[in-house]
């Protein structure tokens, strides 16, 4: 499957760009997109901003969960690339690295929550796959609880 781009189709899996959230979930998230053999990976972390109120936590000890991350990410793909992105709206700002990056596609693994968890974090799964601009692929669990 391909995608246009402005010099014509390239594979779907060309370029992929990889949300992660901390260690073990780049970990989990690379290994299930690793059987599709993607041709290159940029795997992202979003720092949270408050947007007027206190960020989440620290922003240095934000940079170190997203250098773990990446870490973790290379341990599958050792030629992995890289992108922070500090935002309030984790979407948005998904949807920006993957346009700042080329990406042809986005793949992610649901981090899954009640539906109360869904409600308040305004279900980023269902903005991701029904507001992109470009192919999202949700990859599988493996069935092990995380």
């Amino acid at each position: 499957m391909t995608t246009a781009s402005e010099s014509g189709p390239r594979p779907l899996l060309a370029h992929v760009l990889l949300p992660v959230a901390n260690e073990a979930d780049a970990l989990a998230t690379a290994t299930a997109l690793e059987p599709y053999g993607p041709e290159r990976v940029t795997a992202l972390h979003v720092v949270e901003k408050g947007g007027g109120v206190p960020d989440k936590t620290p922003v240095e000890q934000s940079e170190e969960l997203a250098k773990a991350s990446y870490a973790a990410v290379r341990t599958v793909f050792p030629d992995a690339d890289e992108h922070t992105a500090y935002a309030r709206d984790v979407v948005g700002a998904i949807f920006e690295a993957a346009e700042d990056v080329d990406a042809n596609a986005i793949a992610y693994r649901s981090r899954g929550g009640n539906r109360i968890m869904q409600f308040l974090s305004g279900d980023r799964s269902l903005k991701l796959v029904t507001d992109a601009d470009r192919p999202v692929i949700a990859l599988p669990h493996d069935g092990a609880s995380e």
